[in-house]
């Protein structure tokens, strides 16, 4: 073949193999200007960010059943616990046990929520809305299964009692009641799993022990 021919063989090989690579180009830009983005599963050490972020939580992990106590079980222990500091308005008469009971109100309502906001993730029951259908709400202070409840004739001579008699009684009773919910979440400390379960059971014990000691020092004072 004469050098003149071989040249021409050349080109027409280079100009086929710059048309094949232009259209490898083409497909990689079209493929990737459709609003749909490569998933990177071809390429090795690419991460896919939004493939984690969509799969479904597995059914069951982050929790165990001494969450799910806790929750079922502190619920209707912080609204007992609001019960009796709504029965402060008209009745107390010192400041300091005013706004004790304002700040225990006020602490534990957004925590139950949070709680029944839990239980529904986990696909699990809320407590019965009347305290009286939950283990130990009739008993409580006389050995109920769940510590510190009141029960029906605490809160009764509680709502009976005015001034000074009803700040030392509320005092006691509360004392009584906090104990039972730091009891409640020390357990969910030990034996619990779900991080935010965990570190609402130790938000519990800080602000209910320092609570308690707080309303011994009132009780001295009365």
């Amino acid at each position: 073949m004469s050098a003149h021919r071989c040249s021409v063989a050349r080109r027409r090989t280079l100009a086929a193999a710059g048309t094949v690579a232009a259209l490898a180009l083409a497909l990689t830009a079209c493929g990737s200007s459709d609003g749909s983005k490569s998933d990177g599963s071809s390429m090795p050490g690419m991460g896919h960010a939004s493939a984690g972020a969509s799969a479904p939580a597995t059914p069951g992990a982050g929790f165990n059943d001494a969450d799910v106590k806790f929750a079922q079980q502190m619920i209707p222990h912080h609204q007992q616990a609001i019960e009796m500091a709504k029965l402060a308005d008209g009745r107390a008469a010192d400041p300091e046990i005013k706004k004790l009971a304002t700040a225990i109100e006020k602490a534990q309502d957004p925590e139950i929520e949070t709680m029944k906001g839990w239980l529904k993730s986990w696909g699990k029951p809320l407590p019965s809305s009347s305290m009286g259908d939950m283990p130990g709400m009739d008993h409580g202070s006389d050995g109920s299964a769940m510590p510190g409840m009141m029960s029906g004739k605490d809160m009764s001579d509680l709502a009976a009692a005015k001034g000074k008699d009803f700040d030392k009684k509320f005092a006691q009773l509360m004392i009584g009641h906090h104990q039972g919910a730091v009891t409640m979440a020390e357990d969910e400390k030990k034996n619990g799993v779900d991080v935010d379960a965990k570190k609402l059971a130790g938000a519990v014990v800080t602000a209910q022990t320092a609570e308690i000691e707080q309303m011994n020092k009132i009780i001295d004072r009365l």
